[in-house]
């Protein structure tokens, strides 16, 4: 079965021939070489573009390893984009295999120690020069931490292009899955949205595979990269975080999390660094916290989310199925997919208790910045009573200001508004319609 990925067509096409290299990231396995040697590629040629004009390489494959060479990678690419009456689309899979070469040209003597560097071609040296080519159009995929780093579009200065892919949002998942909409959330909260854990025909084997890819490709590349000294710390971190999605937390407490799970102590300053080759390898996403009276940040507390719940539950073996959790979880990667800068919200409100005064704060889940205005979404999974409706509307209407607020609920409601302007919908339509937040 080929899953259609229309939106990250649509972003590939808005940045064509940009003078730019297009640099496809995302968690290792969630389709980034699918979408561009066969979706992309499937759609280009429908509009005609000639199947010569399509220059692919795969650095993975042994029949292009000599093009792990720069130099030989740039030799060829020149070899076959010749014509310059012709306008040519360059994809190159798993760039990062691509070596640094010794550039024999230059007296290394003559060469500072901090420029050590200078003294190799990469392939960042020759894709910055390929892309100045007016009848090449470059797009690069990544499938390892070396490549998942948020540093590579840093490397491309200002001439490189990301597009972000995730795994498949809950709307895919459902036009493919053949069940109802209700069945096809408690799967998906379940399993998520890596493909082939979709495409697997029994629960045994979608946990099999999740389970192995977590292990033996997520952590093994981490390990690989960082040189990490320490599994076992990495371990009781992944699961700290797992265990704690949509739970506000800070180093500190991750390293005492950990401790507890190692029953050996660790630093605060050795966590920070790790939960930083998590975020590089985009198995977490992580969210400030936003103070909305005061307009300011909170440094030192964060949220931290799983990129995809399958992933997450299989790392906990399917334990810690807290629905209310998942579900803000599924709701926060769908915000972020759809292109939002979100923070969680902090309201405070002072209260005369037995005569003194008593600084509370209440949270908003999520604020979703739009560029001209903010909302504000609050995750629950009912208001099925007067007081449930109003513990979660509270932080809402103490705001003190007028952007507009949402209540995200379990289930399939249609959407509705209240008295106080509040707007109510359930989380299957809100997944559904890409648009709801316009």
């Amino acid at each position: 079965m080929i899953i259609q990925r229309p939106s990250y067509i649509k972003q590939l096409l808005s940045k064509q021939w940009n003078g730019k290299v297009k640099i496809i990231t995302g968690i290792r396995r969630c389709g980034k070489s699918f979408l561009l040697s066969t979706l992309y590629k499937n759609y280009l040629l429908g509009e005609g573009v000639a199947k010569e004009c399509f220059i692919e390489v795969a650095l993975d494959k042994q029949a292009h390893l000599k093009y792990r060479n720069p130099i030989e990678l740039y030799k060829f690419i020149l070899r076959q984009t010749s014509d310059i009456n012709k306008r040519y689309y360059v994809f190159i899979d798993e760039i990062q295999l691509s070596v640094k070469v010794k550039n024999n040209d230059l007296d290394m003597s003559l060469v500072d120690e901090h420029d050590k560097d200078l003294l190799y071609t990469t392939f960042y040296d020759i894709l910055n020069d390929l892309m100045a080519r007016s009848n090449i159009d470059i797009y690069v995929t990544g499938s390892n931490s070396k490549m998942l780093s948020s540093d590579i579009v840093t490397n491309f200065r200002d001439r490189g292009s990301e597009i972000r892919v995730y795994p498949l949002s809950f709307k895919e998942f459902y036009q493919i899955s053949k069940l109802e909409k209700a069945d096809a959330l408690e799967e998906y909260i379940t399993y998520g949205g890596m493909p082939s854990a979709v495409l697997e025909n029994t629960e045994i084997e979608k946990k099999k595979y999740l389970i192995g890819l977590h292990k033996n490709v997520y952590i093994k590349d981490i390990v690989e990269r960082y040189k990490l000294k320490d599994d076992e710390l990495l371990d009781a971190l992944i699961d700290s975080l797992y265990s704690s999605v949509g739970s506000l937390t800070n180093t500190h407490n991750l390293a005492n999390a950990a401790s507890s799970i190692m029953r050996r102590s660790t630093s605060d300053h050795t966590i920070k660094n790790y939960i930083n080759t998590l975020e590089d390898a985009f198995l977490f996403l992580k969210t400030k916290r936003f103070d909305v009276k005061g307009k300011k940040y909170f440094d030192t507390i964060q949220k931290y989310y799983a990129i995809d719940l399958g992933l997450r539950n299989a790392k906990l073996n399917f334990r810690q199925q807290e629905k209310s959790h998942l579900m803000e979880n599924m709701i926060f990667v769908e915000l972020i997919r759809r292109g939002y800068s979100v923070d969680v919200g902090v309201v405070s409100i002072s209260k005369i208790i037995e005569g003194k005064k008593k600084q509370s704060q209440y949270e908003i889940d999520f604020i979703v910045n739009t560029g001209h205005s903010k909302i504000y979404i609050q995750s629950a999974l009912n208001i099925d009573r007067d007081e449930k409706r109003a513990q979660e509307t509270f932080s809402l209407k103490n705001s003190g200001d007028f952007y507009r607020k949402i209540v995200i609920l379990d289930g399939n409601s249609k959407p509705w508004t209240d008295e106080d302007g509040i707007t109510y919908i359930g989380v299957i339509p809100f997944l559904l319609d890409d648009s709801f937040l316009y």
